[in-house]
């Protein structure tokens, strides 16, 4: 289901009003001077100049990338509709997390990341995207799960529905500890992830995205990995995209994280390069975690990977 489009014109011309906001934009550009924005940050920078007499609509969609597969206990497809997040560790999955869903987050075993393996893929487009705030206007708007009932009604959400209850989740996770030796934090700007970013691995450091070239959703087929090269061993910072009604990112950095770069052929010829993550110390992630009951291995036992969505980001040192 989508988000409907919310008007928040109001609430972005008070906080302008107080303050220019700068395009985040000039931000990036002005901190990472020698790194490229991604095509999934992007697609979420607003391009115009932000002032207090301009209307703007933002509104959230779902996105993902689709697995599915022939091999039990290799690879399997596990859905991410609502409920845990499978890409925060501390959680146990649902009941319903294993049933084939068109959004899925796919985990494999490192040992499997080679070239020749073939892995049944669908690579989903976010047909609505939304855009991120600047960081002025983000943090003029409330963002806590105690606030829920004002939050409801400055975007015109009904407390009872889906949306709301997707806003609702993506507050518990961003306000819930994470797993031992994690640093975590929300993004709801870009320049809020710049900075922790910068700050957990430093100023040298580039953004890496999952891109697929195909301008619609892929259909299910098998791909073929062609290759894989290492993008950092043991430090990085990888940032989840959340259901929210504006741009929101859950941003973690992990001990003993291996991220790569990916290179897959469908057998339509579609390319795609898609940035994988290994962790390699599961030992503090639930027991229950979703990883764990489709690969049936324990906690620590193995490095357990998995593909990107698009719109999700790799911050990476150089």
């Amino acid at each position: 289901m989508n988000f409907s489009l919310l008007k928040v014109y109001t609430l972005f011309s008070l906080a302008l009003v107080a303050s220019h906001a700068v395009n985040p934009d000039v931000y990036w550009k002005s901190v990472l001077p020698n790194s490229p924005m991604p095509k999934a940050i992007k697609e979420l920078v607003q391009t115009t100049e932000w002032s207090e007499e301009k209307n703007t609509a933002v509104g959230v969609g779902e996105d993902g990338v689709a697995v599915h597969t022939g091999k039990p206990g290799k690879h399997t497809d596990v859905g991410i509709g609502y409920g845990p997040n499978p890409f925060i560790y501390n959680y146990a999955a649902s009941e319903d997390q294993l049933k084939d869903n068109p959004n899925v987050a796919f985990f494999f075993l490192e040992n499997d990341l080679h070239q020749g393996t073939e892995m049944k893929l669908h690579f989903i487009k976010d047909d609505q995207k939304v855009t991120f705030l600047p960081r002025q206007v983000a943090e003029s708007i409330s963002f806590s799960s105690n606030k829920l009932p004002q939050i409801y009604n400055e975007f015109s959400i009904k407390s009872d529905s889906m949306e709301a209850q997707y806003m609702k989740q993506t507050l518990r996770e961003c306000e819930n500890k994470g797993i031992q030796g994690e640093e975590k934090c929300c993004a709801t700007s870009l320049e809020s992830m710049v900075d922790f970013s910068t700050t957990t691995l430093g100023k040298n450091v580039k953004a890496i995205s999952t891109e697929v070239n195909a301008k619609e959703s892929t259909p299910l087929q098998k791909y073929t990995i062609e290759g894989a090269k290492k993008l950092a061993a043991d430090k990085a910072v990888v940032c989840h995209k959340q259901k929210y009604a504006y741009a929101v990112f859950y941003c973690h950095k992990t001990v003993s994280t291996r991220a790569y770069s990916v290179s897959l052929v469908g057998a339509d010829g579609t390319k795609a390069k898609a940035v994988t993550v290994c962790h390699t110390d599961t030992s503090k992630w639930n027991p229950k975690h979703l990883s764990f009951q489709v690969l049936n291995v324990k906690p620590g036992s193995v490095p357990v990977c998995h593909f990107l969505p698009e719109d999700h980001v790799v911050w990476v040192p150089y």
